[in-house]
């Protein structure tokens, strides 16, 4: 399954709350969410209209090993 192109910040945060991530801190331009979920981990996300693809990709590199799956496994969960 492959990332969509078109991600804006705020549709990636709010498809990372089907992992348990919530919003806990937002500063101008950026978006901080927390997980609890294996551990406490936090990322922040450029809440801009339109992600460069390598931003996302390494969201979910990082967040995949957090969870202990695969990319395509969270990619499924996501969307």
């Amino acid at each position: 399954m492959k990332l969509p192109r078109d991600l804006s910040g705020r549709e990636l945060a709010q498809s990372l709350s089907r992992l348990g991530c919530r919003v806990t801190h937002r500063t101008g331009s950026h978006i901080r969410l927390t997980t609890q979920r294996g551990g406490e981990r936090h990322l922040t996300i450029p809440d801009h209209d339109s992600l460069r693809i390598g931003a996302p990709n390494a969201i979910l590199r990082g967040l995949s090993e957090h969870h202990g799956m695969s990319r395509e496994e969270l990619l499924k969960a996501l969307f």
